[in-house]
Protein backbone atom coordinates (compact mmCIF):
# COMPACT_ATOMS: atom_id res chain seq x y z
CA UNK A 1 0.00 0.00 0.00
CA UNK A 2 1.23 3.17 -1.11
CA UNK A 3 -1.25 6.29 0.25
CA UNK A 4 -2.77 7.35 3.44
CA UNK A 5 -5.65 5.29 5.01
CA UNK A 6 -8.68 7.79 4.56
CA UNK A 7 -10.09 8.75 7.99
CA UNK A 8 -7.12 8.67 9.45
CA UNK A 9 -4.82 11.58 10.98
CA UNK A 10 -8.18 14.03 9.80
CA UNK A 11 -9.70 16.11 12.27
CA UNK A 12 -7.81 17.45 15.60
CA UNK A 13 -7.59 21.30 15.52
CA UNK A 14 -9.49 23.16 18.19
CA UNK A 15 -13.18 22.21 18.64
CA UNK A 16 -12.72 19.35 16.76
CA UNK A 17 -12.37 20.86 13.28
CA UNK A 18 -10.40 19.71 10.36
CA UNK A 19 -6.61 21.04 10.50
CA UNK A 20 -6.00 23.79 7.89
CA UNK A 21 -2.84 23.24 6.43
CA UNK A 22 -0.89 25.54 3.67
CA UNK A 23 0.29 24.29 0.97
CA UNK A 24 3.11 27.04 -1.09
CA UNK A 25 2.05 27.45 -4.52
CA UNK A 26 4.14 27.40 -7.80
CA UNK A 27 4.09 30.11 -10.18
CA UNK A 28 3.47 31.19 -13.33
CA UNK A 29 5.34 34.61 -13.47
CA UNK A 30 3.53 37.30 -15.92
CA UNK A 31 4.43 36.47 -19.76
CA UNK A 32 3.12 39.16 -22.29
CA UNK A 33 3.40 36.04 -24.74
CA UNK A 34 0.83 33.83 -23.29
CA UNK A 35 -2.40 33.94 -24.45
CA UNK A 36 -4.64 33.95 -20.84
CA UNK A 37 -3.74 36.76 -18.24
CA UNK A 38 0.02 37.73 -19.99
CA UNK A 39 -0.08 40.70 -17.33
CA UNK A 40 -0.29 38.80 -13.94
CA UNK A 41 1.54 36.01 -12.10
CA UNK A 42 -0.79 32.77 -11.67
CA UNK A 43 -0.16 31.17 -8.57
CA UNK A 44 -1.21 27.73 -8.64
CA UNK A 45 -1.40 24.44 -6.74
CA UNK A 46 -0.99 21.09 -8.50
CA UNK A 47 -3.94 18.70 -8.12
CA UNK A 48 -2.18 15.55 -6.66
CA UNK A 49 -0.49 17.74 -4.24
CA UNK A 50 -3.62 19.19 -2.97
CA UNK A 51 -5.17 15.51 -3.13
CA UNK A 52 -2.34 14.04 -1.09
CA UNK A 53 -2.40 16.59 1.42
CA UNK A 54 -6.43 16.31 1.92
CA UNK A 55 -6.26 12.63 1.52
CA UNK A 56 -7.29 12.20 5.16
CA UNK A 57 -9.44 14.77 5.57
CA UNK A 58 -7.22 17.65 6.18
CA UNK A 59 -8.35 20.83 4.37
CA UNK A 60 -5.42 22.11 1.60
CA UNK A 61 -5.24 25.77 1.33
CA UNK A 62 -3.17 27.05 -1.40
CA UNK A 63 -1.16 30.23 -0.23
CA UNK A 64 -0.29 32.87 -2.60
CA UNK A 65 2.42 35.20 -2.68
CA UNK A 66 1.51 38.53 -1.46
CA UNK A 67 1.49 41.59 -3.54
CA UNK A 68 0.78 44.93 -3.01
CA UNK A 69 -3.21 44.98 -3.05
CA UNK A 70 -4.20 42.69 -0.75
CA UNK A 71 -5.01 43.29 2.73
CA UNK A 72 -3.98 39.94 3.96
CA UNK A 73 -0.38 38.98 4.84
CA UNK A 74 1.38 35.71 4.95
CA UNK A 75 1.61 36.35 8.66
CA UNK A 76 -2.21 36.74 8.70
CA UNK A 77 -2.02 32.89 6.87
CA UNK A 78 0.34 31.10 9.59
CA UNK A 79 -1.99 32.79 12.47
CA UNK A 80 -5.22 30.76 10.85
CA UNK A 81 -3.41 27.72 9.45
CA UNK A 82 -2.25 24.81 11.45
CA UNK A 83 0.97 23.66 9.39
CA UNK A 84 2.45 24.03 5.89
CA UNK A 85 3.46 22.42 2.86
CA UNK A 86 6.51 23.39 1.20
CA UNK A 87 5.60 22.09 -2.59
CA UNK A 88 7.87 20.99 -5.67
CA UNK A 89 8.12 23.32 -8.94
CA UNK A 90 10.78 25.27 -10.29
CA UNK A 91 14.49 25.33 -9.23
CA UNK A 92 15.82 27.04 -6.37
CA UNK A 93 17.84 30.01 -7.35
CA UNK A 94 21.61 29.45 -6.86
CA UNK A 95 21.52 33.32 -5.90
CA UNK A 96 19.34 32.53 -2.45
CA UNK A 97 22.62 30.97 -1.61
CA UNK A 98 24.99 32.92 -2.67
CA UNK A 99 26.17 31.48 -5.80
CA UNK A 100 26.21 32.58 -9.33
CA UNK A 101 23.88 29.77 -11.83
CA UNK A 102 26.40 27.55 -13.50
CA UNK A 103 23.85 27.26 -16.50
CA UNK A 104 21.19 29.87 -17.60
CA UNK A 105 18.45 27.43 -17.21
CA UNK A 106 19.83 26.46 -14.10
CA UNK A 107 18.73 30.40 -12.69
CA UNK A 108 15.72 29.11 -10.46
CA UNK A 109 13.25 31.20 -9.08
CA UNK A 110 14.45 33.56 -6.42
CA UNK A 111 11.23 35.37 -6.36
CA UNK A 112 9.39 32.32 -5.41
CA UNK A 113 12.34 31.19 -2.94
CA UNK A 114 12.02 34.47 -0.96
CA UNK A 115 7.91 33.99 -0.98
CA UNK A 116 8.65 30.17 0.59
CA UNK A 117 11.33 30.79 2.85
CA UNK A 118 9.48 33.58 4.34
CA UNK A 119 6.70 31.42 4.60
CA UNK A 120 8.80 28.50 6.11
CA UNK A 121 10.61 31.22 9.22
CA UNK A 122 7.19 32.75 10.24
CA UNK A 123 5.64 28.47 10.60
CA UNK A 124 8.74 27.67 12.23
CA UNK A 125 8.59 31.07 14.41
CA UNK A 126 4.79 30.41 15.38
CA UNK A 127 6.08 26.62 16.48
CA UNK A 128 3.69 24.66 13.59
CA UNK A 129 5.20 22.00 11.42
CA UNK A 130 6.95 22.38 8.11
CA UNK A 131 6.75 19.26 5.43
CA UNK A 132 8.94 19.91 2.39
CA UNK A 133 8.49 17.96 -0.96
CA UNK A 134 11.29 18.03 -3.73
CA UNK A 135 12.07 21.73 -3.69
CA UNK A 136 10.35 22.23 -0.12
CA UNK A 137 13.71 20.18 0.81
CA UNK A 138 16.14 21.96 -0.92
CA UNK A 139 14.36 25.26 0.47
CA UNK A 140 14.17 23.94 3.71
CA UNK A 141 18.30 23.17 3.80
CA UNK A 142 18.65 26.97 2.01
CA UNK A 143 16.85 28.73 4.42
CA UNK A 144 18.62 26.80 7.05
CA UNK A 145 22.23 28.29 5.28
CA UNK A 146 22.72 25.17 3.49
CA UNK A 147 23.64 25.20 -0.57
CA UNK A 148 22.73 22.84 -3.23
CA UNK A 149 24.11 21.45 -5.91
CA UNK A 150 23.29 23.19 -9.27
CA UNK A 151 23.02 20.02 -11.52
CA UNK A 152 23.89 16.12 -9.67
CA UNK A 153 25.32 15.24 -13.20
CA UNK A 154 27.51 18.27 -14.04
CA UNK A 155 28.93 18.04 -10.27
CA UNK A 156 29.63 14.52 -10.80
CA UNK A 157 27.86 13.22 -7.57
CA UNK A 158 25.20 11.09 -8.88
CA UNK A 159 25.73 7.77 -10.89
CA UNK A 160 22.05 8.26 -12.71
CA UNK A 161 20.00 10.91 -13.28
CA UNK A 162 17.79 11.92 -10.74
CA UNK A 163 15.55 13.14 -13.51
CA UNK A 164 13.74 12.13 -16.42
CA UNK A 165 10.83 14.38 -18.13
CA UNK A 166 9.76 11.45 -20.48
CA UNK A 167 9.64 8.54 -17.62
CA UNK A 168 8.76 11.51 -14.84
CA UNK A 169 7.13 9.85 -12.12
CA UNK A 170 8.03 6.89 -13.02
CA UNK A 171 11.72 7.13 -12.65
CA UNK A 172 12.03 5.32 -9.95
CA UNK A 173 15.64 4.43 -7.35
CA UNK A 174 15.93 3.13 -4.06
CA UNK A 175 17.20 5.31 -1.07
CA UNK A 176 18.81 3.84 2.09
CA UNK A 177 17.01 5.33 5.33
CA UNK A 178 19.46 6.16 7.95
CA UNK A 179 19.43 4.07 10.87
CA UNK A 180 18.08 5.08 13.97
CA UNK A 181 16.63 8.02 12.05
CA UNK A 182 13.32 9.77 12.58
CA UNK A 183 12.51 8.83 9.08
CA UNK A 184 13.21 4.87 9.93
CA UNK A 185 11.19 5.11 13.03
CA UNK A 186 7.74 5.87 10.59
CA UNK A 187 9.05 2.47 8.84
CA UNK A 188 10.42 -0.63 11.61
CA UNK A 189 12.22 -3.03 10.14
CA UNK A 190 12.78 -1.20 6.79
CA UNK A 191 16.36 0.23 5.82
CA UNK A 192 15.89 0.62 2.17
CA UNK A 193 12.51 1.41 0.00
CA UNK A 194 12.00 2.69 -3.60
CA UNK A 195 10.45 6.17 -4.81
CA UNK A 196 10.19 8.08 -7.06
CA UNK A 197 12.56 11.05 -8.61
CA UNK A 198 11.99 14.14 -10.13
CA UNK A 199 14.68 16.45 -9.27
CA UNK A 200 18.17 17.71 -10.48
CA UNK A 201 19.50 19.32 -7.56
CA UNK A 202 19.85 18.34 -4.20
CA UNK A 203 21.18 18.85 -0.63
CA UNK A 204 25.13 19.93 -0.78
CA UNK A 205 25.76 21.16 2.26
CA UNK A 206 23.06 21.05 4.77
CA UNK A 207 21.95 23.63 6.57
CA UNK A 208 22.66 24.82 10.60
CA UNK A 209 20.91 22.13 12.62
CA UNK A 210 19.98 20.37 9.27
CA UNK A 211 20.35 16.21 9.81
CA UNK A 212 20.05 13.43 6.46
CA UNK A 213 17.91 10.86 7.09
CA UNK A 214 17.86 9.20 3.77
CA UNK A 215 20.55 9.06 0.84
CA UNK A 216 20.38 7.63 -2.71
CA UNK A 217 21.40 4.08 -2.22
CA UNK A 218 23.72 3.87 -5.01
CA UNK A 219 25.33 7.20 -5.26
CA UNK A 220 24.44 8.61 -1.52
CA UNK A 221 22.68 11.81 -2.97
CA UNK A 222 20.67 13.47 0.32
CA UNK A 223 17.30 12.19 0.25
CA UNK A 224 16.10 13.17 3.03
CA UNK A 225 16.28 16.23 5.92
CA UNK A 226 15.42 16.77 9.33
CA UNK A 227 16.14 19.80 11.61
CA UNK A 228 17.40 19.40 14.92
CA UNK A 229 17.00 22.38 16.50
CA UNK A 230 15.37 22.61 19.86
CA UNK A 231 10.84 22.35 19.28
CA UNK A 232 11.27 22.82 15.90
CA UNK A 233 9.34 20.63 13.55
CA UNK A 234 10.70 20.18 9.87
CA UNK A 235 11.23 17.66 8.14
CA UNK A 236 11.44 17.13 3.70
CA UNK A 237 11.57 14.73 1.86
CA UNK A 238 13.42 14.85 -1.93
CA UNK A 239 10.52 12.27 -3.63
CA UNK A 240 7.02 13.26 -4.34
CA UNK A 241 4.72 11.19 -2.32
CA UNK A 242 1.47 12.84 -4.11
CA UNK A 243 2.34 10.82 -6.98
CA UNK A 244 3.37 7.36 -5.67
CA UNK A 245 -0.18 6.52 -5.48
CA UNK A 246 -0.07 6.75 -9.40
CA UNK A 247 2.19 3.30 -8.79
CA UNK A 248 0.45 1.20 -7.03
CA UNK A 249 2.08 -1.95 -8.47
CA UNK A 250 5.78 0.06 -8.34
CA UNK A 251 6.44 -1.47 -4.40
CA UNK A 252 7.41 2.21 -3.66
CA UNK A 253 7.43 3.34 -0.12
CA UNK A 254 4.19 3.64 1.55
CA UNK A 255 3.71 7.49 1.69
CA UNK A 256 1.05 7.15 5.12
CA UNK A 257 3.43 7.22 7.66
CA UNK A 258 4.65 10.58 6.59
CA UNK A 259 1.56 12.61 6.23
CA UNK A 260 0.13 10.84 9.27
CA UNK A 261 3.25 11.95 11.05
CA UNK A 262 2.88 15.70 9.79
CA UNK A 263 -0.46 15.95 10.72
CA UNK A 264 -0.67 14.21 13.96
CA UNK A 265 2.26 17.15 15.46
CA UNK A 266 0.31 20.02 13.35
CA UNK A 267 -2.88 18.27 15.43
CA UNK A 268 -1.11 18.20 18.83
CA UNK A 269 0.19 22.06 18.34
CA UNK A 270 -2.80 23.61 17.44
CA UNK A 271 -4.65 25.72 19.55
Amino acid sequence: MTGPVPGTHATAGPGGRRLRIAVSCNVLHADVERVFYPHSALPYVEEQMAGWVSATGALAYPVPTPTAQTGVALADYVADLDGLVLTGGADVSPRSYGEEPEQPEWSGDEVRDRYEIDLLRRFVDAGKPVLGICRGEQVMNVAFGGTLHQDLLTDGVAEHAHRSQEAYHHLHHDVDLVEGSWLASLHPGVTRARINSIHHQAVRRPGAQVVVEARSADDGVVEAIRVDDGDVWARAVQWHPEFHALCPDDGLLDTGPLLGAFLDEAARRAH
